[in-house]
């Protein structure tokens, strides 16, 4: 663009050459006024309004603060949201602790009161000598995230240890550890003896406990009933199998509460003392046997009685 300057008649013609650098170069300082312009009026409006109070201009920066507020509330509205979920997952995760703990006790032969506190610990220690500071969003997050971690750990620990309790409860149900006649002492233990009826030396296949005739006879532990007969030597006597091999002998009964094929389980009544059979009086006849070979009972109820 040319441009032309002319003072008078008789003075020569001036012309001004404008080219494209000359344009950029007016749009940027008028830019760069612009934009002084602008801040300089929004810091004196704010100092003017900051100082005055003025109604109007104090409703203008309250809606700004109040957008910028509602935009913070909104995150950590999102971030409460999201803890929220994770702390009714660890409270899950809590309850299913407390129920295989409730378990493993009734499992163990615990009650509730005999189980520790739950009460938070005692904690203290005197003040650090490095600066505190509070955590962030995103460690908060992490350390919830890793007790989360740990706690499903424990809980398929204790899921681990549950099973195998179990399994070793139901072991011990079929092992005849139960003192089949209650508050019975022995008269006649395992092992060789003087034969009340001949007067020699014999082996005792069992044990004996003295009873008053018609005392409860139960079950030393559970299992299948594989016979229940009058026998020549042991009287009525009932055999109960508890797998394995493991056979335990009740004879010289006076009356028999079960019969072949019956399934019992631990400490269920299957008969009663008396003194059938080869017998000098009223007692219990009790016999342990592995794969058809005599076992000393007393190495099966040392548990629960004296040898």
């Amino acid at each position: 663009m040319n441009i032309i300057l002319v003072a008078d008649a008789n003075a020569p013609a001036r012309t001004l050459i404008l080219d494209w650098r000359h344009w950029v170069g007016g749009g940027t300082a008028l830019l760069v006024v612009f934009l002084l312009f602008t801040f300089a009026f929004n810091f004196v409006t704010l100092r003017w309004a900051a100082a005055t109070q003025h109604p109007w201009l104090a409703t203008i920066v309250l809606a700004d603060q109040r957008e910028e507020a509602a935009k913070l509330n909104e995150r950590v509205q999102g971030h409460l949201n999201a803890m929220a979920m994770r702390l009714g997952e660890l409270q899950a995760q809590m309850l299913r602790l407390e129920n295989i703990g409730d378990r493993l006790a009734k499992t163990a032969g615990l009650k509730p009161q005999e189980l520790p506190s739950l009460a938070p610990p005692g904690r203290g220690g005197a003040p650090s000598s490095l600066p505190s500071r509070n955590l962030s969003m995103n460690e908060f997050s992490e350390m919830v995230d890793r007790l989360a971690h740990q706690m499903d750990g424990r809980s398929d620990q204790l899921s681990v240890l549950e099973a195998l309790l179990v399994q070793d409860s139901a072991n011990r149900k079929f092992m005849p550890t139960l003192l089949p006649v209650t508050d019975g002492w022995y008269s006649s233990n395992f092992g060789y003896r003087i034969d009340p009826f001949t007067g020699q030396q014999s082996m005792h296949d069992g044990i004996d406990f003295p009873s008053e005739a018609g005392t409860p006879i139960v079950a030393a532990a559970s299992g299948k009933v594989v016979t229940a007969e009058w026998h020549s030597a042991y009287g009525k006597m009932a055999e109960i199998d508890h797998g394995n091999g493991l056979v335990s002998r009740y004879a010289h009964t006076s009356n028999l509460l079960v019969k072949e094929g019956d399934l019992v389980v631990r400490g269920q009544r299957i008969a009663t003392v008396g003194s059938t059979g080869r017998s000098t009086g009223s007692h219990l006849h009790f016999e342990v046997r592995l794969n058809g070979v005599p076992q000393n009972p007393a190495r099966f109820l040392q548990s629960t009685h004296p040898s």
